[in-house]
């Protein structure tokens, strides 16, 4: 049986009528009335019976009439989903993060794909750069988002995102009275740096900035994630350099000024996934990744 004699026999039992059906399938009277006999032949049984005006379902007849119908409905079904999933909108994509980037860029293209590609379900990932390139290469995860990315052959390291450095202390410091602080008045600060591990990372980039000022940092937490440092700035432990979209999370007793350097100073966030993956999910979530910095609203750690 194939699928188009569900289809000549559905035009038949609607119209009952050869040449009507013919007609509207746009073929001749005999092939329609040969592809109805094939079919009556393979299933072993009559399915119309002709009258004097056209044809008639027998019992048969009606019995297939629902089977067919729904037979060529998940066909179609089939066949639109897997023209979706081809082009990206059905499926699964497995998304690595971590500590500042998911403040900003992150959840807005998640937001967005999301919302363009109701479909694929989105499965998120805490997990630091050495457990995101293991991931990515043992195809448990799709895309990564990380900074300070060691060059791989197999990954794509693709800076999608440059950020600003900001300082964040509480809110009795004396930055408090500034308008943006100076890296020469941060140097000899407590200091609260993160992420403890992985290294190298982005709290190495702080302390090479502070030694190149010919200064010893002064070290007083190394803590895990982002969330944490400005926690402990709240509760005077110390000050904290930081990408720009630490800003976002506005913890009470914080403030957040912009990092004035000579030369500037910034961080990129960049994106990981594997060099061979053709994945149509995984492009059409890159094509919005690639645009959501275009869309971020101008950010200033103003007082």
């Amino acid at each position: 049986m194939e699928l188009r004699h569900l289809r000549y026999f559905l035009a038949l039992a609607e119209e009952l009528n050869f040449s009507r059906a013919a007609a509207r399938l746009h073929i001749s009277q005999p092939p329609l009335s040969r592809q109805i006999q094939q079919l009556e032949d393979e299933l072993g049984a009559q399915l119309f019976q002709r009258t004097g005006k056209g044809v008639e379902l027998t019992q048969a007849g009606h019995s297939l009439v629902a089977e067919a119908a729904n037979i060529l409905s998940l066909v179609g079904q089939a066949k639109e989903r897997t023209r979706m999933a081809g082009d990206g909108h059905v499926g699964r994509i497995d998304v690595g993060i971590f500590g500042s980037a998911i403040l900003d860029v992150i959840p807005r293209s998640l937001a967005r794909f999301r919302k363009l590609y109701p479909g694929v379900r989105i499965v998120l990932h805490q997990m630091n750069k050495t457990e995101q390139i293991d991931a990515l290469r043992e195809r448990r995860l799709t895309v990564g988002f990380n900074r300070i990315v060691p060059v791989e052959p197999d990954i794509v390291v693709e800076p999608i995102l440059k950020e600003n450095l900001v300082v964040a202390f509480d809110r009795h410091h004396e930055f408090a009275r500034l308008r943006e602080v100076r890296l020469k008045d941060v140097v000899h600060q407590p200091l609260i740096i993160y992420p403890s591990a992985p290294r190298p990372s982005f709290a190495d980039d702080v302390v090479a900035l502070i030694r190149n000022e010919g200064v010893q940092p002064r070290i007083v937490q190394e803590v895990v994630d982002v969330l944490t440092a400005i926690s402990l700035v709240a509760a005077g432990f110390g000050v904290c350099v930081a990408p720009e979209s630490a800003a976002n999370l506005r913890l009470p007793g914080v403030g957040f000024r912009q990092l004035k350097a000579s030369p500037p100073v910034f961080t990129e966030l960049s994106c990981l996934y594997r060099k061979d993956d053709p994945s149509p999910i995984l492009a059409a979530f890159m094509k919005i990744v690639r645009d959501a910095p275009r869309l971020l609203p101008e950010r200033a750690a103003k007082p």
